[in-house]
């Protein structure tokens, strides 16, 4: 006859190597958990949208298709009604608040007006969004306004660089946006940007203003400046 306790040791003895066959199989749920746990910690504390490339990075002591699955689970469980959500922009990640919410967090912060970018401001970032790299000479002419003022804004904001000179008489500097731009208005790359009709139709331009341009060889700026020679 067989001793109970015998088979009920023999028992949890069997389970425990099944246990361990299956967490050879793939990422022990602990581990998991744990590696799922940290990938959140560093997206949320990252002042800048975290990439693949700085996970792996950070993580380097883990399997890339662990930490691949660690993120792919972290979004699963951000994909579900909250006041957060789990954004991919500029080529990583963030973890931001729901649009619907905004009015809310900006009753915390009490944001200031002079914060906010006016409409000209806007403007003249949607014609360097969608013909960059361009002169202020050039956005003075799409937009019939001087726009040397709303430029330095746009600087000092971190909205636009300057990329360059335009290989023409006095060389001036050429404008672009930076991945500031992207992350201010929740852009993962330049292809996220509205459509032109629809941007065009909201800012008030005529559409064929805003259309980006193929540059031509004398229009390619030279290499970027260092910036001790910008100021």
């Amino acid at each position: 006859m067989v001793d109970k306790d015998v088979a009920r040791q023999e028992g949890s003895m069997a389970e425990g190597q099944e246990g361990n066959v299956e967490g050879q199989e793939g990422l022990p749920t602990s581990a998991s958990a744990e590696l799922k746990a940290i990938l959140e910690a560093l997206i949320f504390a990252s002042p800048d949208p975290l990439t693949p490339k700085a996970m792996y990075k950070l993580l380097d002591t883990e399997p890339k298709e662990d930490v691949q699955a660690a993120l792919a689970e972290l979004k699963r469980d951000y994909d579900r009604p909250g006041g957060l959500q789990l954004v991919e922009v500029a080529g990583g990640y963030q973890i931001v608040t729901r649009p619907d919410l905004h009015e809310w967090v900006r009753r915390l912060f009490q944001e200031r007006s002079t914060q906010k970018l006016t409409v000209q401001a806007l403007e003249t970032l949607a014609v360097i969004a969608y013909r960059q790299p361009i002169t202020a000479l050039e956005i003075t002419d799409v937009r019939g306004v001087n726009t040397s003022g709303v430029l330095n804004t746009l600087l000092e904001r971190h909205l636009i660089k300057i990329v360059g000179r335009k290989q023409v008489v006095g060389r001036p500097f050429m404008y672009a946006t930076t991945k500031e731009f992207l992350i201010r208005f929740g852009l993962n790359d330049l292809s996220d940007l509205p459509k032109v009709e629809d941007m065009a139709e909201a800012l008030g331009l005529e559409e064929p203003l805003l259309v980006e341009q193929s540059a031509r060889e004398e229009d390619l700026p030279l290499a970027e400046p260092d910036s001790d020679s910008i100021h």
